[in-house]
């Protein structure tokens, strides 16, 4: 979807009658005309595509797969590794025919290892990567992310890739192939985390809504609600403490830099908590925003969606489909001034445009 929102041309080829998994995971569901509709799920990335079906496990369908990488710049998939060797749509065959192609496989955990071949979920991932063991509260249980970012940086990274090859190929004429792992995505989206558990040797420990090496950085309950503050450096703190009536703190040499306040968390969050309680969330953003400390209310997905900083920088685009009707879909984050990324095409119908494709006579 990334390539597809900056310009490409993507045709998605799924299987007949199912189709992708994702058509599936619903409730909820964006419901179109006589009974037809699709899962909120498949809508999310699936925009600008044009949707094949075809079964691969059928001569028909493995000849029209040849067909359309034989003309394609790019070839992405994620099945188990090997599964396309097994019906001659690998890499080597088909680069063969067309030397320019970049083949992308992202799958759990890659064509090597110890653990080639075995299927991998976000969720699985999180939990073999420790991105679970790092999540949630102090003494709580482990804890997933709220959404799938294991899933998101591994399409991320894909995208990245893609377009490294592409400009590669500028220069020598050719493609190459392109691995993507759920894991090793994982692995390197712990960043900090990961790097601070190589250079002590320890396990790094969960902080819920705190940071591990940055204080106060973390949720606060005002009289009303919830709001989070994100104190950066150690001038910010001096602001912090104004705008709270805490000057005598400022300098003190338990809080004054950031590894004296680490050593002080406690001290450092029940002091602000304390001073938090007394007003709305409100009046606290007010005064901080004002001061230039970082902060923000803790919000719903639904009042994250209405801010006026997505609402007014263009981030929700409205999408129309024979399938679901007419929604409203979160619009791509990239800014480009003379290449915008753009909504070009609605999330496809299982199937709705393999006639359309096979009429352009692709590979012919």
């Amino acid at each position: 979807m990334i390539l597809g929102d900056l310009g490409a041309e993507v045709i998605k080829v799924e299987r007949p009658g199912t189709g992708d998994d994702t058509r599936h995971w619903g409730p909820p569901w964006a419901e179109g005309g006589e009974g037809a509709r699709e899962s909120a799920y498949f809508l999310c990335a699936n925009r600008n595509k044009r949707s094949v079906a075809a079964d691969l496990k059928t001569p028909e369908g493995r000849d029209l797969v040849e067909r359309l990488a034989g003309d394609a710049d790019v070839l992405v998939e994620n099945f188990a590794p090997g599964t396309l060797a097994a019906r001659g749509l690998d890499y080597d065959t088909l680069s063969a025919k067309n030397t320019g192609l970049v083949f992308c496989s992202i799958s759990g955990y890659g064509s090597t290892g110890p653990d080639a071949g075995r299927p991998g979920y976000d969720l699985s991932v999180q939990a073999r990567a420790g991105w679970m063991a790092i999540t949630g509260e102090p003494e709580g249980a482990p804890m997933k992310a709220g959404v799938a970012l294991v899933d998101v940086l591994t399409g991320q990274n894909a995208a990245i890739a893609v377009l490294a090859a592409l400009r590669e190929r500028e220069r020598s004429g050719l493609g190459q192939y392109v691995e993507v792992t759920l894991m090793d995505s994982a692995v390197a989206g712990l960043i900090n985390v990961a790097q601070a558990a190589l250079v002590t040797g320890a396990e790094p420990a969960r902080y819920g809504n705190a940071h591990a090496t940055i204080v106060p950085y973390q949720a606060f309950h005002a009289s009303d609600r919830s709001f989070v503050v994100a104190v950066g450096n150690d001038a910010q703190w001096r602001r912090l403490c104004d705008a709270l009536n805490l000057q005598t703190h400022a300098d003190d040499p338990r809080f004054a830099t950031n590894p004296s306040r680490i050593g002080n968390r406690d001290a450092v969050v029940s002091l602000l908590q304390e001073r938090f309680r007394m007003r709305p969330a409100a009046e606290w953003l007010a005064k901080l925003q004002s001061a230039g400390v970082p902060c923000a209310p803790v919000q719903g997905v639904g009042e994250a969606l209405a801010d006026p900083a997505v609402r007014e920088r263009g981030g929700l685009w409205e999408m129309e489909g024979a399938s679901f009707g007419r929604i409203e879909t979160v619009a791509s984050p990239i800014c480009l001034d003379r290449t915008p990324a753009a909504l070009r095409r609605a999330a496809p119908a299982l199937g709705e445009h393999t006639a359309e494709v096979m009429r352009e006579g692709w590979g012919a």
